[in-house]
């Protein structure tokens, strides 16, 4: 399908309070009712390659990067030493692409949607670059909330890329989930969730924040700005029970960014710690979950 819709020019995401996310396109590259939900790529005309999930913004080429570096490499430098990672959702690949840049011996990524994977790989490569095919890469066609709650395997570090909380990503946001999260991490591990654009669903990030509450001894949350997750600040949920991680110095951030010869293009160390510093309005929701 390569037509440019008769009727539109636009991709558009209601986003709530009143504010809505437009992106002009120039064709409808692939469209699908996979056996989870319905998923759209696009093409636009100056975002790149565009991938919607039941109308809502899930992956763009153009600032992909940003939500993928950070999402990964804080959690992967503040540990600094993980050797095994679990993603859990993440179809597209980016946050697979990211956790290979460290020297880690095997990342497992679990993806609900097999269809995702697929698409990804054939119609937004360059998010993934390769990773797919990297030996280190262990890739699972499950649920997440099940193959968390039923693994032996454990982890240094957990990224949850899931989609917001409803339908499939509903339940990788309940406190059951991130019990069975706790128990799949190592000794001094840490793991990080999506927690949606705060300005807009400032509840998630409070929400999650609680309910990590319950299971870390340090559950916290910080952001990053991505211009088509719009509405302002992407929250990250953050939960360890090593209460240094979150404070590791720009320093010692440094000094490991610099031992994996990371090449970033939004990350780097003084921004690892400055994403931890909140507006009041983003760190009222942090503390009205604790």
């Amino acid at each position: 399908m390569n037509d440019k819709p008769a009727d539109w020019a636009f991709f558009d995401e209601a986003l709530g309070v009143g504010l809505q996310l437009g992106l002009e396109v120039d064709s409808i590259l692939f469209r699908e009712q996979t056996e989870h939900q319905d998923l759209v790529i696009y093409q636009t005309a100056q975002w790149g390659r565009v991938m919607a999930l039941d109308g809502i913004m899930q992956v763009c080429e153009r600032d992909e990067f940003i939500y993928h570096e950070m999402l990964t490499h804080v959690p992967m430098l503040a540990h600094g030493k993980a050797r095994d990672v679990c993603i859990i959702g993440g179809g597209d690949g980016g946050m697979l692409r990211e956790a290979l840049r460290h020297p880690v011996d095997r990342v497992t990524m679990v993806e609900i949607d097999d269809s995702v994977v697929e698409l990804s790989k054939q119609w937004l490569p360059s998010i993934s670059d390769g990773a797919f095919e990297d030996p280190r890469a262990d890739l699972v066609i499950a649920d997440g909330a099940r193959f968390v709650a039923e693994t032996d395997r454990s982890f240094d570090v957990i990224i949850v890329d899931s989609t917001d909380p409803m339908g499939p990503g509903e339940v990788l946001f309940t406190s059951a989930f991130y019990s069975d999260c706790k128990a799949r991490l190592n000794q001094g591990g840490v793991m990080t969730t999506q927690s949606g654009v705060v300005m807009i669903q400032g509840e998630e990030l409070t929400t999650t924040v609680s309910r990590l509450g319950e299971h870390f001894a340090d559950a916290h949350g910080y952001i990053a700005a991505v211009p088509t997750y719009a509405g302002g600040f992407m929250g990250f949920g953050w939960g360890t029970d090593d209460t240094s991680l979150r404070r590791i110095s720009e320093d010692v951030l440094r000094e490991r960014f610099t031992a994996t010869n990371l090449s970033t293009k939004y990350y780097n160390p003084s921004l690892h710690r400055g994403a931890f510093a909140l507006p009041t309005y983003i760190a009222e929701r942090v503390e009205a979950g604790k």
